[in-house]
Parts: structure tokens; C-alpha cells; sequence
């Protein structure tokens, strides 16, 4: 007689050991597609961290390596600090017309 009240370990396969059914949970969907500059559709949002404003550029459909090269020659011409996080740019202070016109220069397109 089968047991009415299993709660989803399932220890019928003796040569397996036992699983359970939340393990096998989907991978969160990444962005795998890369585009061209002229291509992307980014959006500028604002945040306050901790007293401090955030400019936040995304997103972005790159490999992590030129995410990497972008950051780093934008931070150079802004002057700020700046990070890559999941497919957009962070960088430091309120800056998002400054940010614009060199991603506009680098042939990157933006919402309106």
C-alpha cells in the first residue's frame, strides 16, 4: 500500500540514496544573447545607497569581458568609481547626462 502522506523525499531507489524534490530548481535565465552597440536599448536609473547616489546604466548584452573594458574606460573619462553587476554598470554619484553623452560617443543607443 502506497503512503498517502510522502512528503517528497522519495527513498523507493535504494541504489540512488534518497532526493528530495526541491533541488532540482531552474537556473535563473542569463542573457546569452550578445548585441552590437547600435542594438542596445539602455535605460539610466538613479539610486540612493547608504546617503549616496548610484547611477545605473542597463542592459547590457556583452560578454563579461568587454562589460569589464567598458567600465573601466568609462570610469577613466567620468573620474568616479564604477562596477559591473548582472549585465549593467554602477557607477558613483549622480552623473547620468555625463555617462550618457560618452555611451552616445561609444555608438550605444538609449531608451527615450
Amino acid at each position: 500500500m502506497k503512503n498517502l502522506f510522502e512528503m517528497g523525499a522519495n527513498f523507493d531507489d535504494e541504489d540512488k540514496g534518497w532526493s528530495s524534490d526541491n533541488k532540482d530548481k531552474p537556473s535563473p535565465k542569463t542573457h546569452s544573447e550578445i548585441k552590437a552597440p547600435e542594438k542596445h536599448q539602455l535605460h539610466l536609473a538613479k539610486e540612493k545607497r547608504r546617503g549616496k547616489v548610484v547611477t545605473i546604466v542597463k542592459p547590457f548584452y556583452l560578454v563579461k569581458n568587454d562589460l569589464q573594458n567598458l567600465v573601466k574606460i568609462l570610469k577613466k573619462k567620468l573620474g568616479t568609481g564604477g562596477t559591473v553587476k548582472d549585465n549593467s554598470l554602477e557607477f558613483q554619484g549622480d552623473i547620468p547626462d555625463q555617462v550618457r553623452r560618452h555611451l552616445e560617443a561609444l555608438n550605444y543607443r538609449f531608451k527615450i
